[in-house]
């Protein structure tokens, strides 16, 4: 199966070599030369792709305001399946389907990255047992999905999960867009600068999706700005009751609050 990537960074780049690795016949598109040269050297790549001629499947692994330029002006060939791999889908599926295409489309959003970016921290065993959404609407098409599932496989993805695009983005808001939020909110502390020497654990654990590739995550959120934004007025409210049992010096109301934390976490572990 001839397969065509569009856009060499980490994550497009692990697309290819996981790809290939399985047996696929894999070429990459990238806008600078560097990526396309590195694919090639260490093997992640068959050749690079000029045009999307003769392809069967094409990912696009590339910036939201990207992916959706090319998802309305790219020329794919005739009955091509045509994959997304954007971190918001309802705009993506807009996009898609605000008029008659030549291409089958199926979204899909894997799970899975580092804090480094770019093409020299890719790997062919980033998704190993990692987890893939793929969205799905009455527009799309079955044996489209079939393949893209059998893909995901022959890439190492464990458990994969179908769902709408609306969903994908309510619950991705949470898993990943506020954690975000939160983690570059929780680093601009005056104290958290000077921690040299006070950190641990918990302080890397918070910190770690902090370094944010800010015009990508713009996008990006404002994509997906009123789910994004119920879960951050959500939050708040809780930080306020925790807060609010600080300044009364109430232990029974600080004590409940994180039973309450602790126990929401038990049960999420339990569904594992």
């Amino acid at each position: 199966m001839k397969i065509i990537v569009n856009g060499l960074g980490i994550i497009g780049a692990s697309l290819c070599a996981s790809l290939r690795a399985a047996g696929h016949e894999v070429y990459g598109r990238n806008r600078s030369r560097e990526p396309i040269g590195y694919a090639l050297e260490h093997g992640y790549i068959d050749g690079e792709a000029t045009s999307y001629d003769g392809a069967e499947v094409i990912f696009l692994a590339l910036p939201p305001e990207i992916t959706l330029r090319e998802l309305t002006q790219g020329r794919f060939p005739d009955g091509a399946i045509v994959s997304d791999i954007c971190g918001v889908k309802v705009a993506a599926e807009e996009a898609v389907y605000a008029e008659r295409r030549n291409y089958r489309y199926v979204g899909t959003h894997p799970m899975a990255g580092k804090e480094t970016s770019g093409i020299r921290s890719a790997s062919p065993d980033l998704f190993a047992r990692a987890n893939l959404v793929v969205t799905v609407s009455e527009r799309t098409d079955a044996s489209a999905v079939s393949v893209v599932r059998r893909l995901a496989k022959d890439m190492g993805f464990g458990k994969i999960t179908t769902c709408t695009a609306q969903e994908h983005d309510r619950m991705i808001a949470v898993t990943s867009q506020l954690a975000h939020v939160v983690a570059n909110a929780y680093v601009r502390s005056e104290t958290a600068r000077s921690a040299h020497g006070f950190t641990g654990g918990s302080f890397q654990d918070m910190t770690r999706v902090a370094g944010v590739d800010e015009e990508m995550w713009t996008q990006l959120y404002l994509y997906n700005r009123e789910n994004l934004l119920a879960e951050t007025d959500g939050l708040i409210r809780r930080l306020e009751e925790y807060r609010d049992a600080l300044a009364a010096g109430d232990g029974e109301k600080l004590r409940g609050l994180l039973r309450e934390g602790r126990l929401a976490r038990e049960e999420y572990l339990k569904k594992q």
